[in-house]
């Protein structure tokens, strides 16, 4: 009888901002641990999500959408926090719009080139493609840009060619043994997961500025029987962010925390006290020392 061997081994998913990265790392799961919106830069940490199956185990990494903007703290972070990702893994997934290049596709480029593991591209969203020999050209280009191990379309929305990605990427991974338990999904503590779910409902809900302008952190997360009460304050950067926060009469702040309290109890499997404040932090997002007391920290990244 043969023994089976084990494999596991770390898939960095990297590219531009808002290619579905998170999308993408969510659907291989099965269940939502990156949040999502349709404004780039919504992730702004470098996020595991382990899955394991048989003797198989795949820890991808979702990152930052690497961008070209460096003019702030916050941008510098996001950046090194997406380029680090690609250190000391066993194989990166290069995920790509299948409709728009960028120059920002072009640096992502430029940045696997000195990277030796194996590379697989991603061609993402090709769903909304109703021609599909659209994508032959689009294949052609990829290849004239890099040496991939292969190059996938998929759609990561509707979960079509996924399954071809992950058998793939399971071929791509060295034998060895499993880094965490069978039954883990990430690294990450509920607490980290609950600022970010009321990050997301904030994204969501604000205009195409705002959100990069306020950051979440949890300030009580306490179990007290069957009910768990988190309090958390919404750090805004000026005092007209925050009356849009909280919208007229407070309506927006009530609709983000019904939203995200009902979220958070599907999450954690009880009942949850919500309380939100927001307050100001004139500058945070271009400060590196307001950035780490947030949570932004060096540490978190290796």
């Amino acid at each position: 009888m043969t023994e089976e061997i084990n494999r596991s081994g770390i898939i960095a998913i990297v590219g531009r901002p808002n290619v579905g990265k998170s999308t993408l790392m969510n659907r291989i799961l099965g269940e939502k641990l990156s949040i999502t919106s349709r404004k780039p830069q919504t992730t702004r940490h470098r996020l595991l999500g382990i899955k394991t199956i048989g003797s198989t185990q795949f820890v991808y990494v979702d990152t930052p959408g690497i961008h070209s903007n460096q003019e702030t703290a916050m941008n510098r972070y996001l950046n090194r926090a997406a380029t680090g990702s690609m250190e000391d893994v066993d194989v990166i997934v290069f995920v790509v719009d299948s409709e728009q290049w960028t120059e920002e596709d072009d640096g992502v480029v430029e940045i696997l080139k000195r990277h030796s593991c194996p590379v697989i591209a991603v061609i993402n969203k090709v769903d909304q493609i109703g021609d599909k020999e659209k994508l032959l050209p689009v294949i052609a280009a990829l290849s004239e840009r890099y040496t991939f191990a292969e190059i996938i379309p998929l759609s990561a929305l509707k979960g079509k060619g996924v399954d071809q990605l992950e058998q793939r990427l399971e071929s791509l991974l060295p034998e060895g043994h499993h880094f965490y338990e069978e039954d883990q999904i990430t690294d990450r503590s509920e607490r980290f997961l609950v600022a970010e779910r009321i990050r997301e409902k904030l994204t969501r809900q604000l205009g195409q500025e705002l959100p990069y302008a306020l950051t979440v952190e949890i300030e009580q997360f306490k179990e007290e029987g069957k009910m768990t009460h988190i309090a958390a304050v919404i750090w805004v950067e000026r005092a007209g962010q925050k009356g849009i926060v909280i919208g007229k009469k407070g309506a927006r702040l009530r609709s983000v925390g019904k939203e995200a309290r009902e979220e958070l109890e599907e999450l954690l499997q009880r009942k949850i006290f919500l309380q939100l404040w927001v307050k100001v932090r004139a500058g945070w997002s271009d400060d590196d020392r307001a950035l780490q007391s947030l949570g932004y920290r060096e540490d978190l990244l290796s």
